[in-house]
């Protein structure tokens, strides 16, 4: 029997961090380009030139023969959820602001702490447990069940959209504990973009002309199957930038849930909240409504309750054991 690996609280910790900031920037970028660029266009090209970066961190971490796996069909599966966790997000984010999207995606780091449970037989207290249904409680109070259709941004199944994609990125960093055991962050990073590539390539052969597009006027559904266009010079960089940072998003998450439980590295995700919101006031002129506030606020809570209570623990099993000797 396969045993996780030593758990490493504080560089897990560290990789979360890094991978949150460069996925604020990459939600930022891609939003600028949801205007003039189909989705599957943008995931492919940030695809293949993230490879090629990822590649290179593979050369670093023991060459070709870590890419070699035993378990192929669960890294295919990965794959696809992380597709369809992207996906659904970055549809979204093409007609709602920057935060709401963010914000509604962060009951990712809830569903993995209630989900490490079951799947990795991880152990959640009641307090730590009771902290996740505050956020919870944030996430339903951001989707306003009390308003009518017309008073929203988006309709409720955009609004989903990112709830969705939140409950796919969890099973996938689940899947990532599983499969780190045996697996280098960087293959781990390879085998995902790789999946990215031959999907969007999938989408461009079907929908790459446009013709779902048309006559369409729904933001979400005319980034998703617009046609192909080539790249401005000027966006040539920003591609550049979004290839490089979804390398650096590969590496970092894969390494953070490979070296510590999920249960302890997900509140830190909750970084990317005020990061979105910096990020939307800055470029989009964007700032959230205060339901998105109030639930910003409740999801920012219980991570940071969560927090707290690891520490707490982790100070009362030392003294334990230096009582012990």
């Amino acid at each position: 029997m396969t045993t996780l690996p030593q758990n490493r609280a504080s560089l897990g910790i560290a990789f979360v961090i890094a991978g949150m900031v460069a996925i604020s920037i990459n939600d930022m970028l891609i939003k600028q380009l949801s205007g003039g660029y189909p989705l599957h266009q943008i995931v492919f090209l940030r695809s293949g030139i993230g490879i090629m970066f990822s590649l290179m961190m593979v050369q670093v971490e023991g060459g070709w023969r870590i890419l070699k796996t035993r378990r192929p069909v669960l890294h295919l599966i990965r794959g696809l959820l992380i597709v369809v966790a992207n996906m659904s997000y970055f549809v979204a984010l093409a007609a709602i602001p920057l935060a709401d999207a963010t914000a509604l995606f962060f009951a990712a780091p809830l569903f993995i702490t209630v989900l490490s449970i079951p799947f990795l037989g991880e152990k959640v207290g009641v307090v730590r447990m009771s902290a996740v249904v505050v956020g919870f409680a944030g996430v339903v109070i951001m989707q306003r069940p009390w308003a009518d259709t017309e008073s929203l941004d988006a309709s409720r199944i955009v609004l989903l959209l990112p709830v969705l994609s939140a409950l796919t990125y969890a099973l996938n960093q689940l899947m990532t504990r599983k499969l780190g055991v045996e697996s280098k962050a960087s293959a781990l990073a390879v085998y995902i973009q790789a999946v990215f590539i031959v999907v969007s390539v999938g989408f461009y052969l079907v929908a790459g002309d446009g013709r779902f597009a048309e006559g369409v006027e729904n933001p979400s559904i005319q980034f998703l199957f617009r046609p192909w266009v080539w790249p401005a010079q000027g966006d040539w960089w920003v591609m550049l930038a979004l290839g490089f940072n979804v390398a650096v998003i590969g590496y970092c998450l894969s390494q953070a849930y490979r070296m510590a439980d999920a249960a302890t590295v997900a509140p830190f995700e909750y970084v990317g909240l005020p990061l979105a919101v910096f990020w939307g006031w800055l470029i989009f002129a964007e700032l959230p409504a205060w339901e998105v506030w109030a639930g910003i606020a409740l999801i920012l809570g219980s991570g940071l309750f969560v927090f707290l209570r690891e520490r707490q623990k982790a100070r009362i099993v030392a003294r334990t054991a230096v009582m012990r000797r």
